[in-house]
């Protein structure tokens, strides 16, 4: 329901608004939960061959759409999704991933506490711990020192070791309470254009408080404010850098009138270059 919730939100409008002409390309077909057994994967990881049969269709299409000159905006509920945005922005070029999420998504199947893979697409991309060498969910031309996550204020224990052990780079909420969102954001931009071809940018609905963005699955309170998530768009854009870009893991049914849909089409629009003037 999240990208009929986005779509409904006037997203298509927004990104007029900011100079794109919009191509909607549908809704891939995605295997309905209820009739598939959770654990059929063998794993600690739930619906793990649905998620694979949608992000392998997802990474085609983000593919074929960067092949057309086209950047790819993929508009979600889980952020499982990640993996195949990740897969085809990277199947043809070096990239790198600017990361806005509250929490690290740096969990394995076996590391997870939930089996849940939308905290798992940072590691599966990068081929960490069980995803090593699981080819449709390892994003080849992506690399850990060009992933810079942005915004940390939930992380589970085995994430932190995790992180810590890798060439990733991390920033908290803290970080950004002390540093101001505008040299934070510009630093990670920097870390995922050093030597790329250009960045794919994952926006987890999540990073924004809860006050700002409530209709989504995991809020955790103490998040970015709408001023600052609107600051970390516009810089995107002014990067020119941005390859492919998504937003993911809005529930309206969650949500309170839409506002947190509505949100998404807007930090949308920024990430495409709309401004005030």
């Amino acid at each position: 329901m999240g990208p009929s919730a986005i779509r409904y939100a006037g997203l298509a409008k927004q990104l007029e608004a900011a100079g794109v002409i919009p191509t909607d390309a549908g809704d891939l077909a995605v295997p309905h939960h209820a009739i598939h057994d959770a654990d059929a994967g063998g794993e600690n990881a739930k619906h793990i061959n649905e998620v694979e049969e949608v992000c392998t269709a997802l990474a085609d299409a983000v593919s074929g759409a960067l092949a057309e000159g086209a950047t790819p905006l993929a508009i979600g509920g889980d952020h499982s999704i990640a993996i195949g945005s990740m897969v085809g922005s990277a199947r043809d070029a070096d990239i790198g991933v600017v990361w806005f999420d509250a929490h690290g998504d740096f969990n394995t199947p076996e590391t997870s506490p939930s089996g849940n893979v939308h905290g798992m697409p940072l590691a599966a991309a990068l081929g960490i711990g069980d995803f090593e060498g699981v080819e449709w969910a390892n994003a080849d031309g992506l690399k850990e020192e060009n992933v810079a996550i942005v915004g940390l204020r939930d992380v589970d224990e085995n994430e932190t070791a995790a992180i810590h052990d890798s060439d990733v780079t991390a920033y908290t909420m803290s970080d950004i309470d002390e540093r101001g969102i505008t040299e934070i954001t510009q630093e990670a931009l920097d870390i995922a254009t050093n030597g790329t071809d250009g960045i794919h940018v994952s926006l987890d609905l999540d990073w924004l408080d809860p006050r700002e963005a409530p209709g989504v699955g995991t809020p955790v309170r103490g998040g970015a404010t709408y001023r600052e998530a609107h600051a970390a768009m516009e810089l995107v854009a002014d990067s020119g850098a941005m390859r492919s870009l998504e937003l993911v893991e809005v529930n309206p049914i969650l949500d309170e009138h839409n506002e947190t849909a509505t949100l998404a089409t807007e930090l949308a629009a920024s990430a495409f270059g709309k401004s005030i003037l």
